[in-house]
Parts: C-alpha cells; sequence; structure tokens
C-alpha cells in the first residue's frame, strides 16, 4: 500500500517555486505578489491565513496582507479588493472565506480581475476549466492531480468516482479528471447525498475521491481491492481530525490512499503558491 505523503510533495513544490523565483530575481526581476486579505477574527481563518503567509515567504513570495476588522463595510472590502486588481506588483488575490455576516462573498469573489484569481473561484476560472483552456485551477483538486501525477497514478481508462459535488473540490476535480491525457481520460462518476446505493458506486471505482465533509463515512466494504483513495475530507472530532474514509479499514484494501491530516490538506496551499507563480510569468510576458 503506498501512502501518499502529500506534505513532503507540499514542500518540494514550495521548495521548486521557490528556486525559480529566487533565479529570476537575481536576474533582476521583481518577486511574485500575493495580497491576502482577512476580515474578522476567526481562528480558524487565522490559522489559516498565517500558515499561507508562512509558505509565501518560503516559495520567495511576497505576502501583501490586509487584515481588516469585522465591522468592515461591502463598499470598504470592494474598495480594497479594486486596489489589490490595479496594484502592478500583485499577482493573485486571496480572500479568506468565510466572511463575517452582513458582507457578500459571491460579489467580493465576482470583483477580482479573473487575472489574479489564484484561487480559481471566478466564472472566468471556471468556464476555462470546462473548456480546457488553461487558466487558474481551484487549488485543491489541482493539488489532487498533482499528487497523482507526482506518484504515478495515471486515471486513463479507469473507472472514477467523486464523492462530493461542491463548486471547490467535488465539480471541477471531475472535469479534471474527465480531461485528456494520461491524468485524465477517466470515466467519472460524481455521487453526492442523494445517491442511492453509494456504497455500491463506490466499490466500482479504481479511483475513489472523497469530498463529503462527512467523518469516516465511507469504510472498507464499501471499497474495491486496489482502488486509489484519495480523502479530501477534513474533519473535526473528539479524537482529532479525520478524512471522509474510516482508514483503519479502508487502507488494507488500497493500492494507493491519503491520510489525513498530511494528505490532500497540505497541497491546497501549495497549488495556490503555483497558481500565483503561473500569474507572475504571464505577468512577466506581458500577457
Amino acid at each position: 500500500m503506498i501512502l501518499i505523503d502529500g506534505k513532503k510533495t507540499a514542500a518540494d513544490i514550495r521548495a521548486e517555486l521557490g528556486a525559480e523565483v529566487a533565479a529570476a530575481i537575481a536576474q533582476g526581476h521583481r518577486a511574485p505578489g500575493l495580497a491576502v486579505i482577512l476580515v474578522g477574527e476567526d481562528p480558524a481563518s487565522q490559522v489559516y491565513v498565517r500558515n499561507k503567509e508562512r509558505a509565501c515567504a518560503e516559495a520567495g513570495i511576497v505576502s501583501f496582507p490586509h487584515h481588516l476588522p469585522a465591522t468592515t463595510t461591502q463598499q470598504e472590502l470592494l474598495d480594497l479588493i479594486h486596489q489589490c486588481n490595479a496594484n502592478p506588483n500583485v499577482d493573485g488575490i486571496l480572500l479568506q472565506l468565510p466572511l463575517p455576516k452582513g458582507l457578500d462573498a459571491q460579489e467580493c469573489l465576482l470583483s477580482i480581475d479573473p487575472e489574479k484569481d489564484v484561487d480559481g473561484f471566478h466564472p472566468v476560472s471556471v468556464g476555462r476549466l470546462s473548456l480546457g483552456l488553461p487558466g487558474y485551477v481551484s487549488c485543491t483538486p489541482a493539488g489532487v492531480m498533482e499528487l497523482l501525477r507526482r506518484y504515478d497514478l495515471p486515471t486513463s481508462g479507469k473507472k472514477a468516482v467523486v464523492v462530493g459535488r461542491s463548486n471547490i473540490v467535488g465539480k471541477p476535480l471531475a472535469m479534471l479528471l474527465a480531461r485528456s491525457g494520461r491524468f485524465g481520460d477517466a470515466t467519472v462518476t460524481v455521487c453526492h447525498s442523494r445517491t442511492p446505493d453509494l456504497a455500491e458506486q463506490c466499490r466500482q471505482a479504481d479511483f475513489l475521491f472523497l469530498a463529503m465533509g462527512r467523518p469516516r463515512c465511507i469504510t472498507g466494504d464499501m471499497v474495491r481491492e486496489g482502488a486509489v483513495v484519495i480523502d479530501v475530507g477534513i474533519n473535526r472530532t473528539p479524537e482529532g481530525l479525520c478524512g471522509d474514509a474510516d482508514f483503519a479499514s479502508v487502507s488494507p484494501k488500497a493500492h494507493a490512499i491519503t491520510p489525513v491530516p498530511g494528505g490532500v490538506g497540505p497541497m491546497t496551499i501549495a497549488m495556490l503558491l503555483s497558481n500565483t507563480v503561473q500569474s507572475w510569468r504571464a505577468h512577466r510576458a506581458g500577457v
């Protein structure tokens, strides 16, 4: 059984990005820049933002932090986003969600310049993904695909089941798996809470991607022998963090599996950095 190490893979990606950025700076180019906007005092969001800012520093990306009070108005937040859109030193804009009550997250996300949408949430980014065009892919599904590539787990010609249909993970992941290529060309089924006989659908999967947000809801009897199981779920329980898979019963049957924590989670931030560097490259090239 292959235990897929997302923590090490993310560290490798940060090192690779850092080397590229350092070489460019040595040639006289500016560093990539990421604007990080945090509104309010949500403890989990503060931890996420600190982790992202620390990862930026490791990869040579300049972080432009904007920590705003919960009393910030919608117009004030939109004005800040527009300032970041206009700042030539900012290649990417990260708006940390959730926002405090009274603020319209959708309006704010739509106001981000699609060329700086390194979270991959803007309809332009989603549309480009659906058409198979280059663009920014939502960071978590992008991280999943990067793990498949780096561990050489091709999906071409395989049956892939995605459990979860969120706009952030399930839907974009299904589109990536259906794209042409060695790490695409899968026959994809998207399941969700209303799927009849979820267990039978899961048992058909060569590749099983879990993103429902239900602790240990997928058990060993629901997984076929030799399946690849990618667990995107991060659930807080009295016993600590766990995924959507019951690791103890699923892992003996899996050919490869991601642990929780330490699997997909670290890859999300790594792909945010990768998207930021991608935007920086485009800006350097004048695209």
